[in-house]
Order: structure tokens, then sequence, then C-alpha cells
């Protein structure tokens, strides 16, 4: 199978994952924040990249949008090791210059030149890519998003990631914080960060305005369903999403993610797909197929990072990223998976049964398949 892309994933926060919170803010505070501190060490930023690339590997993800922190030193250091490793990766410096702790909040001046600094050196070599990185909208300037946007208007070619709309306390934060702006979402669009290549986590709460901004701007959407679920935040919409024609894929979102494991994603996908929401945000419950899973966590997820015909599939002129799959590397998946009778039943076992135990050999290669299409 192609190797799996993960669309939003938090680099420093590996060592925080299974964290307990009451949600979103409160887990930011006690735990994600104070360890980030911590990632102004460039040896102790060289070493978790070790890790971390190597757990992304070891579970077939061979793409992946990640965060990195407010430091320019965990940016090289990830940067790095993906380098050594050859896998494709983009990440970015975190902006965060306010409403954040001493340690991991930036000044605005010197946070948009060292990202520049950053985009300069890095993007664009061998497999690598840099993104613009607000954190989310609460925890940057009006300066600092103004100079993110001029950043993204010069560099067109990078890419540009944040949260939004991931729970309502945050939502309510926002919009006091930003009053001028139609909505949460539009706060990114009213500073020029909203286009192709503009990839935002979550999405959960937005209204038919906000979805038909993204799709008029070629923005997408990082669906995070373990962290959604983990931090009680809501229920991504896919029926509102491809009724309006919103791209998206799939996500872990470690460390508020629960799971490295595509596997464990994919099911957390099912689960959200199926479930009905009544109310304000309400949503139609919807049976998500294996295939189209699947095809979220590969395929799709490279469209909507702008890399269709890149990675994510198997076709002539992609880069040959593979995943050697064992459906029988526990014994009850290889009792079920005896017993499919269908391609889909194969995919469905492998995504409620499997985990990395599944992932028998990671393969990463510059190589193409067949010739260039």
């Amino acid at each position: 199978r192609p190797g799996f892309v993960d669309m939003h994933i938090h680099f420093p926060q590996t060592d925080v994952i299974g964290s307990p919170a009451d949600g979103l803010l409160p887990w930011l505070e006690n735990y994600t924040f104070p360890h980030e501190k911590r990632f102004a060490a460039p040896d102790y930023s060289a070493h978790v990249a070790q890790f971390f690339i190597a757990e992304l590997l070891r579970n077939g993800v061979t793409t992946a949008l990640a965060f990195a922190t407010s430091h320019p030193a965990s940016v090289e250091a990830l940067f790095a090791e993906a380098l050594r490793r050859q896998m494709r990766l983009i990440t970015g410096k975190v902006l965060q210059d306010r409403h954040s702790p001493d340690g991991v909040r930036d000044d605005t001046e010197q946070s948009l030149r060292d990202t520049e600094a950053l985009i300069q050196r890095w993007h664009g070599v061998d497999r690598l890519g840099y993104a613009i990185t607000p954190r989310f909208a609460p925890t940057s300037t009006p300066e600092q998003l103004r100079g993110a946007g001029e950043l993204a208007a010069r560099y067109p070619d990078v890419w540009i990631q944040s949260h939004v709309a991931e729970n309502l306390d945050e939502i309510r934060w926002a919009r006091e914080l930003f009053p001028a702006s139609r909505s949460y979402l539009s706060v990114y669009g009213d500073f020029g960060l909203m286009r192709e290549r503009a990839v935002y986590a979550h999405c959960i709460h937005l209204d038919e305005h906000d979805r038909a901004l993204m799709r008029d701007t070629g923005t997408v959407a990082a669906v995070s369903p373990t962290s959604n679920l983990f931090l009680g935040s809501g229920f991504f919409d896919y029926a509102e999403a491809d009724r309006v024609g919103v791209g998206y894929g799939l996500a872990s979102d470690v460390g508020g993610g629960t799971s490295f494991s595509p596997f464990h994603t994919m099911l957390a996908a099912y689960y959200v797909g199926r479930t009905t929401v009544e109310g304000l945000q309400s949503k139609r419950g919807l049976s998500l197929s294996p295939g189209h899973l699947w095809w979220q966590h590969t395929a799709g997820a490279a469209r909507a990072l702008g890399l269709a015909g890149v990675v994510g599939n198997l076709q002539p002129g992609c880069e040959a990223d593979f995943v050697v799959l064992n459906p029988q590397a526990t014994p009850l998946l290889a009792r079920r998976t005896a017993q499919a009778g269908s391609l889909d039943e194969l995919l469905f076992a492998l995504i409620v049964l499997g985990d990395d135990r599944v992932v028998e050999k990671t393969v990463i290669s510059q190589a193409k398949y067949g010739s260039c299409a």
C-alpha cells in the first residue's frame, strides 16, 4: 500500500501524549506549553526529532505536516532528521507572541525574521517544505498575523498551517480578540492566510459561510478524530464538507491525538462519521466506506496538501514511498482477514483491528513508479 500521509501532528508533543485534561485550553496550559519550553535546547530537540521520525516510519507514515515549537532550534532539528531519513516532511516555527507563557512566547518582529530565514534555508531542500505556522489566532497579535500573511504572499509555494474552530471556548476567545472578523475562520482570511496549501486542523464548528470560504480559497481541513474525541471537542461534519466541496484528509494530531497509528486514526474517523449531532451545530451521521477512510489518509491527504501525483498512491510518476502490511499480524486479525470476502472487508478488518504491528516494513524512496506522468 502507499505510505500514509499525516496532515497534522505536533512533533514537540510526543512526550505529552496520553496526558489527562478537562479540555483543549487546560491541556495546553498544564502540559503542552510547559513541555515545549524544553525545545529551546538544540540537543533536546534533536533527541526528540530522532524518536519522532522513527515512530512515524514505524507506523507507516511516510509524509507529514508537523508543528515544531516557537524555537528555531526545534525546526532545525526536525528538518535535519527528516533530511537524514530522506522523508517528505513539512514543518515550521510556531508563531505565538501573546497569551503564551515565558519560554514559548516569541517576539513579533524576530519571529517573522526567523520564519523567513528558515524558509530560505530549508524550503525545497530535498523532500522538505516549509509551513508558516501561527499556533492559532488567539496566541498571535494582529501584527504577527499580518506579517505571516505578507510572508505567505512573498513565498506562494510554502504551506500555511494552524488550528481553527476546535472547541467552543476557543471560538468565543477568538471572537472577543478579533471582533471585526465575521468568524474565527475569517480571521485568517482577513490576514491573507487562506489559500491553496493552507491547512487548518479540526474545522469542527463551522457554518455555511466558513465552508464556502474554505472551498473558494482552496484552504483545506486536517481532520483529527482521535484528538477531537479525546478532548471532547466535537465531530467533523463529513457530509457538509462533501456537499460544499471542502478538501480534507486525516491527521493524528499527536499529542492531543492518542496514537501515531493510521489504523487508530481511521477507526476514530469512522466513529466520528457515524455520530449524529442535533441542535445548533447539527450533523448527519453517515457510514464512511473502508476505501474512503483509507483514501483520506493517503491519496486524499496528499491531494489536500497539494501533493497529488507526488505521494499518496502507487501510480506511475509518484515517489516510491510504500508500506508492506501483514494482515496476519495478530491472531485475531489473522482469523478475521482469512474470512474476508472482499477488499472492503479486508481493509475494514485492518482499520478496526490493526495497529503498528501490521506495518511489516516502511520503504522511503525518491525513486518514482514507472516513468513520470
